[in-house]
């Protein structure tokens, strides 16, 4: 059974650090897994992601530098640790995991409120 489970969200002030967790189950190996946003009345956008192919880290100019994604095999969790954090990076976070013709799965989302 595939399942996704994020954690982690909250409030925290400009400038601030935040972490979330991803519990990952019932998800191949060879799966892309990684997180996305959706602001209100904004578009859900693509932060990160591992590559199910070579494992290779890619990340949106908008959080290059400032977030780091990680993924612990023996835990199954998927990890996004957030830096410098600003008003602009309110949003719901989703952990999602895809492959083209295989599946495209998603967590419930946890929200992250930047504000002083």
């Amino acid at each position: 059974q595939v399942q996704l489970v994020e954690s982690g969200g909250g409030l925290v002030q400009p400038g601030g650090s935040l972490g979330l967790s991803c519990a990952v189950s019932g998800i191949p190996d060879y799966f892309a897994i990684g997180w996305f946003r959706q602001a209100p009345g904004k578009e859900r956008e693509g932060l990160s992601c591992i590559s199910g192919k070579d494992g290779g880290l890619y990340y949106a100019g908008s959080v290059k530098g400032r977030f780091t994604i990680a993924r612990d095999n023996i835990k199954n969790t998927l990890y996004l640790l957030m830096n410098k954090l600003q008003p602009e990076d309110t949003a719901v976070y989703y952990c999602n995991a895809y492959k083209s013709g295989r599946g495209d799965y998603w967590g419930q989302g946890t929200q992250v409120t930047v504000s002083s």
